[in-house]
């Protein structure tokens, strides 16, 4: 009944298949939070960009079609719940200001965007419904001069947002399947890769509807991007076919790194904020994996501490080895893993 609700994508299928193994390997310093919402699974989490050890979760209630909005912070006895906002339709995305420690934007299943103040505890302050599908992916621009966020659709189209505005300034048009990902470039204002079913990474700039550059990055699905925190040319692409592979703008004929180890699709991919050649990937393995692709053997560690599809994973912009993830156990968990405590 609830497989029914979703469209039959490649990456779906691999989502409803089973794919069970043990739990292992538990780190030093692991915050593990059993969530225990009946029939929910928690789909994705943010750390704040600037506020110290806040976390916000967000959940899809597969029974009721609906999604919750948890914001989560951690003090010295463990997390606590600082503030939960319901909505009416699954939740599948959110991204913070990065102006506004309280502002925050979450994107959902009847293609709308929902602008929340956690320093409130009613919401939304906005709701910005044109999207004709499910909205799979938002991100807010990381040039504080830009008040700019970006959102991909499943009606295969990207929209830029000024959450002052109640309606999208620009759609960006070319991607000929669902969009899983989009993200901001760090370093160019104005300028924001998305990844898409077509299993095609592309390259945008706001000051042009066109498609400034189209990578065809893998023969699977791309259900996932990031862009290198310390390179402007470097993005790297997770996919359904089970690698990683690194792009330089420059030059895309060729991936300038591919890193191999997960067995299943490849949900979730992040660059350090600390670190110049490492990164981090999650999957439906159920595995968390840490990676320098600087090195010959670039595998540094695996994480098994889930026992369903892990989901969910963001590195702290606050700390340089703290890490949290989610999964469909219904528990999200923040550690420091052993390759990020290691000095390089």
């Amino acid at each position: 009944m609830v497989e029914a609700q979703y469209r039959k994508t490649e990456m779906e299928s691999i989502i409803w298949s089973c794919c069970k193994h043990g739990l292992k390997n538990f780190r030093e310093k692991l915050v593990v939070v059993k969530l225990g919402i009946q029939c929910s699974i928690p789909f994705d989490l943010r750390c704040s960009p600037r506020k110290f050890n806040s976390i916000t979760l967000i959940f899809f209630f597969f029974s009721l079609g609906c999604g919750t909005l948890l914001i989560l912070d951690q003090n010295e006895s463990g997390l606590r719940l600082f503030r939960s906002f319901d909505w009416n339709d699954g939740l599948f995305d959110v991204t913070w200001s990065e102006n506004n420690e309280h502002i925050l934007v979450t994107c959902s299943g009847d293609g709308s965007l929902q602008l929340w103040d956690t320093a409130k505890a009613t919401g939304p302050l906005q709701v910005y419904k044109e999207h004709t599908q499910e909205v799979y992916s938002v991100d807010w621009s990381q040039t504080r001069g830009e008040q700019l966020v970006v959102s991909g659709s499943w009606d295969q189209t990207v929209k830029l947002w000024d959450p002052t505005v109640g309606k999208s300034l620009c759609t960006f048009r070319g991607h000929e399947s669902v969009i899983y990902s989009t993200i901001w470039s760090p370093h160019i204002p104005g300028c924001f890769a998305s990844a898409s079913g077509d299993q095609t990474l592309r390259i945008w700039d706001v000051k042009s509807t066109g498609v400034r550059i189209v990578v065809p990055a893998h023969q699977a699905e791309i259900l996932s991007c990031d862009w290198c925190k310390y390179n402007e040319n470097l993005l790297v692409t997770g996919a359904v076919d089970c690698s990683l592979r690194g792009w330089d703008l420059r030059n895309v004929r060729q991936p300038v790194f591919e890193l191999l180890g997960h067995t299943y699709a490849i949900r979730r991919v992040k660059f350090s904020p600390f670190h110049a050649s490492v990164l981090a990937s999650c999957s439906y393995d159920f595995t968390v994996r840490f990676w320098n692709f600087s090195k010959p053997d670039p595998l540094l560690e695996t994480v098994e501490h889930h026992t369903e599809f892990t989901c969910g994973l963001d590195l702290s912009l606050q700390s340089p080895t703290q890490v949290a993830d989610c999964a469909w156990d219904e528990t999200i968990k923040i550690y420091d893993p052993v390759c990020l405590t290691m000095p390089a």
